[in-house]
C-alpha cells in the first residue's frame, strides 16, 4: 500500500486555507441527495408564479434574500431548466430522466462517472480543423478555453498568443522578451513554458523560466496581477477544479498555491528531490506531480499538506496526466508509458518503446506530452517520432491498448483535448520544450488543430 507523508501542523493549516478558500459550490452538487431533490422538484412552481417570484427576488433594492433562499431559488431555476431541456426530446418519463441527468452530472463533477470514449476514435482519420503560425520558436504550452471557441498558446519566444478556433485567426499578442521589459516589468523575458486557465474562462496563467507567474484577463488579454516567490524556473501550472485556486510547479523542487479571488499567495508545499517537470489536478482539492530523476509521483492532498509518494523505475519522469479518479499516466525519457492506480506505489502496467527508437541513435523516442479526456478511458501522447498516439485505458486488464496515431512532424511539447473532445490541440515545436538537445531542421513552430466532426 502507498503511503503519506504529512506535516505535523498540516490540519491546523489546513483549516485555516479551507476557510480562506471555501467558495459556494454549484447547485448540481445537491444531484447527492435524491430526497432534496425530489422536493424542489415537487415544490418548482408553474411558469407565471416562478417568472413573477424570480422578479420580486431579483431586484436589487430587496436586501431580504437570505443566502439559503438565493441557493434554493437558484437551484429551482437549474431544475426548471433541466426539466424544459428534458420534456424538448419528447421523454415520456421527464421526472425520471431529470434524474438520471442529475445524477451523471454529480458524478461527472467528482470525477467518478466514465464513459468508454476510445473505441469512437478507433480506425477514424481526424481533419485539420486549421493550422496556427505566428511564433518565431518552439511552441511549449497551449490551454484552450472551456467554450471551445478560444486557443492560448506560449512558446520560447517569451510571447503569449490567443487564436480564435471559429474565424481560425489569431486576435491578440503578448509581446515578451528583454527588448519588451524595458517598457513593462510584468513581461515574460524567459522561455514561456507553462499555461492554465479557470473552468470559468475568467482567469489565465502564465509561467515562464524568469521565475514570475503572470494573471490575465482571457477575454481582453489584460495583464491582472504579478506573483513571485519561487527561485527557479515555473514548469507547471493548473487550478483546482471548480475555483480560482492556482497551483504552481518549479524547478526548485516546490509547489506553491495561489489564491485568485484573493490575489495572493497562501503556501509552499515540498518533498519533490528534483525538478518537477509536471502537474495535473486530480478532482476535488488533490494535485499529481512529476519529480524528474527524483524517480516519484506525488498526489497531493492540498488541505492536509500530505503527500501520496508513487515510486518508479530509474528514468526521468516528464510528463503526467490525470484519466480517472483512479488512474493517472506518466511518460518518461526511456520511452516508457505508464499506468497508475491510486492504491499501488508501483505502475499497474507499462508500455515500453511506446513511441519506437530513434533511427540514429536507436535509443527509445522521449516521452514528451500527455493528456487525458477527461472521465473518458482516452489518452493521447506524444514524442518526436512523426505521430501523436492514443490510447485506450482498459481497467479490465490494467493496460494501455493503442487505438490510433496521428502523423506529424517536430517534438509534440504539448496536447490537449477540448472538453467535448471534438478538438485535439497539438503545439509543435523544433525543439524539445525544456532544451535543445536536438534539432528538427525541417520541421515548422506550429500549433495543430485536429478535428473529430462526429464528436460534440
Amino acid at each position: 500500500m502507498p503511503f503519506f507523508i504529512r506535516k505535523k501542523d498540516g490540519k491546523l493549516k489546513g483549516e485555516k486555507r479551507k476557510q480562506v478558500s471555501k467558495s459556494v459550490k454549484g447547485s448540481k452538487k445537491l444531484a447527492k441527495n435524491p430526497e432534496k431533490l425530489r422536493d424542489l422538484d415537487e415544490n418548482i412552481s408553474s411558469e407565471e408564479e416562478s417568472s413573477e417570484q424570480e422578479l420580486h427576488v431579483s431586484d436589487p433594492s430587496s436586501d431580504e434574500e437570505t443566502e439559503q433562499e438565493k441557493k434554493l431559488r437558484l437551484t429551482k431555476k437549474y431544475l426548471q431548466q433541466i426539466e424544459n431541456e428534458e420534456s424538448e426530446k419528447n421523454l415520456l418519463d421527464t421526472k425520471e430522466a431529470v434524474a438520471q441527468r442529475l445524477k451523471d452530472e454529480a458524478l461527472e463533477e467528482a470525477g467518478q462517472l466514465q464513459k468508454q470514449r476510445a473505441s469512437e476514435y478507433e480506425g477514424v482519420t481526424p481533419e485539420v480543423h486549421c493550422i496556427f503560425r505566428g511564433h518565431n520558436l518552439s511552441i511549449t504550452c497551449l490551454v484552450i478555453s472551456a467554450s471551445e471557441k478560444h486557443l492560448y498558446t506560449a512558446s520560447k519566444d517569451c510571447s503569449i498568443i490567443k487564436w480564435s478556433l471559429e474565424e481560425k485567426k489569431r486576435l491578440k499578442t503578448i509581446l515578451g522578451g528583454k527588448k519588451v521589459a524595458k517598457a513593462s516589468d510584468y513581461v515574460h523575458t524567459d522561455h514561456v513554458l507553462a499555461l492554465a486557465i479557470s473552468e470559468d474562462d475568467k482567469f489565465l496563467a502564465s509561467g515562464c523560466r524568469s521565475k514570475i507567474i503572470n494573471i490575465w484577463n482571457p477575454e481582453t488579454m489584460e495583464h491582472i496581477k504579478t506573483f513571485r516567490g519561487h527561485k527557479d524556473a515555473i514548469t507547471g501550472l493548473a487550478f483546482q477544479q471548480g475555483s480560482h485556486q492556482l497551483l504552481s510547479a518549479s524547478n526548485d523542487r516546490s509547489i506553491k498555491l495561489w489564491n485568485l479571488d484573493e490575489m495572493g499567495y497562501v503556501e509552499t508545499l515540498f518533498g519533490h528531490q528534483d525538478a518537477i517537470t509536471g502537474i495535473d489536478c486530480f478532482f476535488g482539492e488533490t494535485a499529481l506531480t512529476a519529480g524528474g530523476r527524483d524517480n516519484t509521483v506525488r498526489i497531493w492532498k492540498i488541505v492536509e499538506e500530505s503527500q501520496l509518494v508513487f515510486q518508479a523505475h530509474g528514468a526521468s519522469i516528464d510528463c503526467v496526466c490525470v484519466s480517472s479518479h483512479q488512474r493517472f499516466v506518466s511518460g518518461s525519457d526511456d520511452g516508457c508509458l505508464l499506468l497508475w492506480g491510486i492504491h499501488k506505489k508501483k505502475p499497474l502496467s507499462k508500455v515500453t518503446e511506446a513511441h519506437g527508437l530513434d533511427s540514429e541513435t536507436e535509443e527509445p523516442n522521449w516521452i514528451v506530452s500527455l493528456c487525458a479526456l477527461k472521465n473518458t478511458d482516452l489518452v493521447a501522447s506524444g514524442s518526436r517520432d512523426g505521430f501523436i498516439k492514443l490510447w485506450r485505458r482498459d481497467d479490465e486488464k490494467n493496460q494501455l491498448l493503442p487505438v490510433t496515431r496521428v502523423p506529424v512532424d517536430g517534438f509534440v511539447n504539448t496536447l490537449q483535448f477540448s472538453t467535448s473532445g471534438k478538438f485535439l490541440i497539438a503545439g509543435i515545436g523544433y525543439e524539445h520544450r525544456l532544451g535543445r538537445w536536438w534539432r528538427l531542421k525541417n520541421c515548422k513552430n506550429s500549433i495543430v488543430v485536429y478535428s473529430w466532426c462526429n464528436k460534440s
